[in-house]
């Protein structure tokens, strides 16, 4: 598969790039995608909901009312989770929401995000570039040169590069990743990929391995 490098004022260089098959041009795997997505998302929870349950509840453990002639049910105990202010039945703890997942198997996924994308006509590679200092003005010029100022956005960089990450923080739709760091939420939550030309052939080695 053929992809044509644009400059960051929209305009093609005459430059092309063969993408590899094997990453952009796969059958997906759905199921993978979803596992890796799942994956993500259960990582963002802190997790650290509690509640008391009655062996904690701070009051008196004294029998509240005699066992029999009442004319009501027995009771024993106000920290009990029937009355206002006992204790919660089965209450949350804390916990870690997080599971395994083979690393063939997210490799799997994000190479099939990336497939879902190219099969889309969603991917375009841009020529590397850079900003002088970062500047939100700067990023949007490039979204607005591509016809991207509306759109979800997610720019991967072979390697950090604070000016242009710094530049695109305050875009709502626009998010900038280096190939270390690209997962399979980000790639199918964003609507348009542009890849630098020169994070192609990292990004295949890291897939292919």
């Amino acid at each position: 598969m053929e992809l044509s490098v644009l400059n960051i004022k929209g305009e093609d260089t005459g430059k092309k790039v063969t993408v590899s098959e094997e990453v952009f041009g796969i059958e997906p795997s759905t199921h993978a995608i979803y596992l890796d997505v799942k994956l993500y998302l259960a990582n963002q929870r802190q997790g650290t909901h509690k509640s008391k349950e009655r062996a904690e509840i701070n009051h008196s453990t004294r029998k509240i009312k005699r066992q029999k002639g009442t004319g009501g049910a027995r009771a024993g105990s106000i920290k009990s989770p029937v009355f206002v202010g006992g204790g919660r039945i089965f209450g949350p703890r804390p916990r870690t929401y997080g599971f395994k997942l083979n690393k063939k198997v997210k490799a799997l996924a994000r190479r099939s995000a990336l497939s879902v994308k190219a099969q889309a006509n969603a991917v375009s590679v841009l020529e590397a570039f850079t900003f002088d200092a970062p500047k939100t003005k700067s990023f949007l010029n490039v979204l607005n040169s591509l016809s991207l100022a509306n759109t979800k956005t997610l720019l991967i960089l072979p390697e950090i590069d604070n000016n242009v990450y710094l530049s695109s923080r305050n875009i709502p739709k626009a998010k900038v990743t280096t190939v270390d760091s690209v997962n399979t939420y980000d790639l199918m939550n964003a609507d348009r990929l542009l890849i630098s030309e020169s994070a192609i052939s990292i990004l295949e080695t890291q897939l292919n391995k």
